[in-house]
C-alpha cells in the first residue's frame, strides 16, 4: 500500500494534529532510544569501508542519486566499490535505477548484505539509506536533506517527517543539501548553530537528457517521489513549460486506470506527458506510448572536497 504524507508533516510550524499525535512519537522515540542504546554493532569488517548516504527527513532527499554519484567518483579513482541496500518490495524501482549504475548487494539485513560484498573483495560499499541502522559502524555517514522540504513541521514520526531530531546533527561530520540550491543560505545557518564544525556540501539536479525534449511543447509533468515540487522545479528552471503537475505517494504502483487519467488529462490540455526516470520503471512502458521521462544526476559543487573525505 502507498500512503501520501500528511499535508501538515511539511507546515512551517506543527498544528494541532502534530501535536495531537505528539505522545505517540515521544513514545517512538524512546522506544528507539534505549534499542540502540544496548545495540552491539554486528558487522566485523575486516578490509571493506562503508560510506553510509542516509537521512532524517523521511524520503526524498537524494540520497540514491548520491549514492550513484560517489559510486561514480570511486570508480574513476580506480577504487573497487559497489552499492548496498536494504530489501523492501516496494523499492524495486530505486534497485533498478542503483543496478544499472553499479553493482548491488540486496539483503533483508544490511550487515549481510556488506559481509557478502567483502568477499567478493569491494573495497567500499556505498549503503543507500540504513543512517539510523545502528547494527553498523559506517565509517563515514551523511545526512541528506531536501532544499524545499528541508524539516517540515520538525517534528518526528508520526507527528512530522523526521525520523530523529535535527539537533541530532551534532553527533555528524557531513551533510547534504540535496535539490535547485533553493533555501541554502537559510538552512547553513540552521545547522551550523547546532554543529558549527560539519562539513555542509551542495548538491544540484542536472537533467541528462534534456535534449530530447521540445521547447516549444507543453507537458503535464507527473511522480510518484519524495520530492516531487523539486523535480517540478528542475523542469522549470530548465526552460520547459509545465501545464498541469500530478503528484502520487512514494514509489507508487501505477495501475492502468492512473495511466489513463493521465493520459486523458494531457489530452484535454492538448499536451505531452513527461515523469522521472524512478517512475518511469515502475510501469511496463513497452505498452504504453507518449509518457518520456526526464532522468537526472546530482551535481555535487564541491567535488573536490568531498573526494579528499571520501579518500
Amino acid at each position: 500500500m502507498n500512503l501520501k504524507k500528511p499535508r501538515f508533516w511539511d507546515y512551517k510550524k506543527p498544528n494541532i494534529y502534530a501535536y495531537l499525535l505528539k505522545p505517540i512519537a515521544f513514545f517512538i522515540q524512546i522506544v528507539s532510544y534505549f534499542k540502540n542504546r544496548f545495540k552491539t554493532p554486528k558487522l566485523n569488517k575486516k578490509k571493506i569501508k562503508t560510506i553510509c548516504v542516509g537521512n532524517f527527513y523521511i524520503g526524498g532527499t537524494g540520497k540514491t542519486s548520491l549514492s550513484i554519484k560517489i559510486n561514480d567518483i570511486l570508480k574513476q579513482k580506480k577504487i573497487r566499490t559497489c552499492f548496498v541496500k536494504k530489501f523492501y518490495k516496494e523499492q524495486k524501482d530505486e534497485q533498478k535505477i542503483l543496478k544499472n549504475n553499479g553493482k548491488l548487494f540486496l539483503s533483508l539485513n544490511r550487515a549481510d548484505a556488506i559481509a557478502q560484498a567483502e568477499n567478493e573483495n569491494y573495497q567500499i560499499a556505498v549503503c543507500d539509506d540504513g543512517l539510523q541502522d545502528k547494527s553498523i559502524n559506517y565509517d563515514i555517514s551523511l545526512v541528506c536533506f531536501n532544499t524545499i522540504n528541508w524539516i517540515g513541521n520538525g517534528m518526528t514520526i508520526p507527528s512530522g517527517p523526521m525520523r530523529e531530531s535535527i539537533n541530532n546533527l551534532k553527533n555528524y561530520h557531513h551533510v547534504f543539501l540535496n535539490g535547485n540550491l533553493e533555501n541554502i543560505e537559510e538552512f547553513k545557518k540552521q545547522i551550523v548553530q547546532i554543529n558549527s564544525k560539519i562539513n555542509v556540501h551542495l548538491g544540484k539536479y542536472e537533467p541528462v537528457n534534456l535534449k530530447e525534449f521540445n521547447f516549444k511543447d507543453k507537458y503535464l509533468a507527473f511522480s510518484g517521489i519524495g520530492n516531487h515540487q523539486t523535480f517540478i522545479s528542475m523542469i522549470k528552471k530548465n526552460g520547459l513549460k509545465i501545464l498541469k503537475d500530478l503528484e502520487f505517494p512514494d514509489h507508487y504502483q501505477y495501475s492502468k486506470n492512473d495511466i489513463d487519467k493521465i493520459t486523458n488529462d494531457a489530452n484535454k490540455l492538448n499536451c505531452k506527458i513527461i515523469t522521472t526516470e524512478k517512475d518511469f520503471l515502475r510501469f511496463d512502458y513497452m505498452k504504453i506510448k507518449g509518457i518520456k521521462f526526464l532522468k537526472s544526476k546530482l551535481q555535487i559543487i564541491d567535488e573536490e572536497k568531498l573526494i579528499r573525505f571520501l579518500i
